[in-house]
């Protein structure tokens, strides 16, 4: 089967985030046809549009899933499989950036450039979303630190599709903007026991 590495952001703030994250990232690892090439650490981040709110975890994995017979079908396939498992942890609909179970986000797929309708069953949870576009690259990751700081975890030296500049050099020039407070390192993830190991809060800083 020919595979075609993607990635696939991981975003919660509902009960105990860190723990779906985990369950999250192992689902993922669990898709038929599948591979679990890396996961970067796991990152407490501030709320984007909507301030009054718990605080975010966030993670990103790298996967290598099926290519599909074409790059449009294997990212449509990859985006259904991403909204079925936000359902099954419980995805409520609410107002855009606000507070969410599990958001699974397709940000890169292969070195496809795409811009697609989505299906009945890719569609988005969010409301706010008045696009029913699936675009890839993802359109807001190179403007969010918290996409962009677990992303450079797993793919520093990537140049996205369309971009200009790499993964690691777009999260620095994000932290610049942002701050080291909006996107911290709290944990590592343990490949042999498939759970995050926190980080000490020395070592957090080290690593920010």
């Amino acid at each position: 089967m020919r595979r075609v590495r993607a990635y696939v952001g991981l975003g919660a703030n509902i009960g105990d985030s860190g723990d779906t994250l985990a369950r999250g990232v192992r689902a993922l690892a669990k898709l038929p046809g599948s591979r679990l090439h890396a996961v970067s650490r796991l990152y407490l981040t501030a709320p984007v549009g909507i301030e009054d709110q718990p605080p975010f975890r966030n993670a990103v994995v790298a996967l290598d899933v099926p290519a599909g017979p074409d790059p449009a079908t294997g990212a449509t396939a990859l985006l259904i499989t991403l909204k079925q498992l936000e359902q099954a942890f419980g995805r409520q609909e609410r107002e855009r950036w606000g507070p969410r179970e599990l958001d699974l986000d397709l940000l890169l797929f292969g070195r496809a450039q795409l811009e697609l309708d989505r299906s009945p069953d890719g569609l988005s949870l969010d409301p706010g979303k008045a696009d029913r576009l699936l675009v890839v690259p993802h359109p807001e990751a190179a403007n969010r630190l918290f996409v962009l700081a677990p992303l450079a975890d797993v793919a520093a030296g990537l140049v996205p599709p369309g971009w200009s500049e790499t993964v690691a050099t777009a999260a620095a020039r994000r932290l610049i903007d942002e701050g080291t407070e909006a996107a911290r390192p709290i944990a590592t993830w343990d490949g042999d026991c498939a759970d995050w190991r926190r980080i000490e809060q020395d070592e957090a800083q080290t690593a920010g």
